[in-house]
């Protein structure tokens, strides 16, 4: 005696993709597109803010580098 193979249901095709990103896939790229605006805008202050007189240096670098 054979027995029946029971296959599973084709899931209904739908005509997007339902992604879901958590909150913080959005807030930290946006986050730090801020941070580095306001670097942009206000280089001085970026540099007074920086606890380690290298982090002034990088910063300028990479402003230096940006702005060619």
């Amino acid at each position: 005696m054979s027995a029946h193979t029971h296959t599973r249901p084709h899931p209904k095709a739908t005509g997007g993709v339902d992604i879901r990103l958590p909150w913080w896939a959005l807030a930290l790229p946006m986050l730090a597109f801020a941070v580095l605006l306001l670097l942009i805008a206000d280089p001085a202050q970026a540099q007074a803010a920086g606890g380690e007189p290298a982090v002034g240096q990088i910063l300028e670098r990479i402003q230096q580098t940006l702005s060619r």
